[in-house]
């Protein structure tokens, strides 16, 4: 069975990608198409949780989304940064996968490591493409990087329209118990105040500005193509 994914969604951590466009994910894989995410580490500086516990909280997120692939490559949670090692293993990670479209955090989030996940995965998306970088490998090019929002908001280049399958978000956000619910001896953290209840409210006030009732935005560095304007 071919490796060949239609999307690649990186994040830094697990939930990164599930906070950000979780009902995007639900949605086109209802409709058959293949996508995969790549977590790049453990999330093992958490306050809240074990490697353990986000490991098996990531595999149900995966499972309720339908994934066709969930990877970790295993980097230093709060240690990623724009290093030829980190490049390498993220830009094997596209070359595995050939996706179409590769998704990666906003460039501007409140957490570094999100920031840095943006950086690292534009780098090895120009990589990929590169004959002579890791001519073991096949080349890939990505026909498109696009961002998604994890923390920070800013102007969305375009959204999905996402309504019919944000329950699955909801559900898939809720396998994260370790960082959004609290307990007895967990940390108090942004994650567990009612963090789900605001990224409702963030999709909710996106698709307004289309009077769409919930709508996950994006932003491409490219211009984006369209056929005809109709």
């Amino acid at each position: 069975m071919s490796d060949k994914l239609d999307i690649l969604i990186f994040g830094a951590h697990a939930d990164d990608a599930e906070i950000g466009m979780g009902a995007t994910i639900a949605k086109h894989t209802a409709q058959g198409v293949k996508v995969g995410i790549c977590d790049l580490t453990y999330a093992e500086m958490s306050s809240n949780g074990t490697v353990e516990s986000r490991i098996q909280e990531a595999e149900e997120a995966a499972e309720l989304l339908g994934l066709t692939v969930r990877s970790n490559l295993g980097l230093p949670d709060r240690g990623l940064s724009n290093q030829p090692s980190h490049i390498e293993r993220i830009t094997r990670e596209i070359r595995k996968y050939k996706p179409r479209i590769v998704f990666a955090p906003y460039w501007q989030d409140r957490h570094p490591d999100h920031i840095a996940c943006s950086a690292l995965v534009q780098e090895a998306v120009f990589n990929a493409k590169l004959r002579k970088y890791l001519p073991e490998s096949e080349p890939v090019n990505v026909e498109q990087l696009y961002f998604y929002f994890i923390n920070d908001v800013y102007d969305a280049d375009l959204m999905v329209n996402v309504t019919e399958w944000y329950d699955k978000k909801i559900i898939a956000l809720g396998a994260y118990r370790s960082q959004f619910v609290t307990g007895q001896g967990t940390v108090a953290t942004p994650l567990n105040q009612g963090y789900i209840e605001r990224v409702e409210a963030r999709d909710r006030l996106m698709g307004q500005k289309r009077m769409i009732t919930y709508a996950e935005g994006f932003v491409s560095k490219l211009p984006y193509v369209v056929d005809r304007f109709e």
